[in-house]
């Protein structure tokens, strides 16, 4: 497995995984798929200087992605830095999030990011389990900010300050 900075011609595979995410209801607050058009602006938004999107192959396919997003667009929050993780159906628990977890730690202080925040729904507790066991403690908890299918649904917010190099 290789992880490697994402280039425009993955957009395909990284919109297949995450629509993939879409109907279990753990992942994303997307209620439906979203096409390739409607990411090119996102995509072109990320650097790998700055804020990378990460995808990672295995046997030439891509299997997974990560991305950094802006907090909090405001200049104070500049190294603050939302972490995304989605891993396809087929490849998750195996290692994959570890991966890119470890991976996002360890090179977040050369990108200019000091603390990492995640924002995950409660009741996806594989995700809170995966950036639990890389540190991140709970920072916040918004209740019933979430519907999906009729079910009101909490977010927990959690964050890691991360060590200068």
């Amino acid at each position: 497995m290789k992880i490697r900075d994402a280039v425009e011609s993955d957009l395909p595979a990284i919109v297949e995984i995450y629509n993939a995410a879409i109907p279990g209801r753990m992942a994303t607050a997307d209620l439906e798929p979203v096409s390739v058009e409607s990411r090119l602006a996102w995509y072109r938004e990320h650097s790998p200087n700055s804020l990378p999107i990460w995808v990672m192959e295995s046997e030439q396919n891509i299997i997974g992605w990560l991305s950094f997003q802006l907090f909090y667009g405001r200049a104070a929050y500049q190294h603050t830095t939302e972490v995304s993780i989605y891993v396809a159906p087929d490849r998750q628990c195996c290692g994959v999030g570890q991966k890119f977890l470890e991976l996002a730690i360890r090179r977040s202080p050369e990108l200019g990011i000091k603390t990492l925040i995640g924002i995950i729904f409660a009741h996806n507790q594989p995700s809170l389990k995966l950036f639990e066991k890389f540190g991140f403690q709970p920072w916040g908890y918004l209740p019933k900010v979430a519907e999906l299918d009729g079910v009101e649904r909490d977010v927990v917010i959690v964050g890691l300050h991360l060590k200068a190099v």
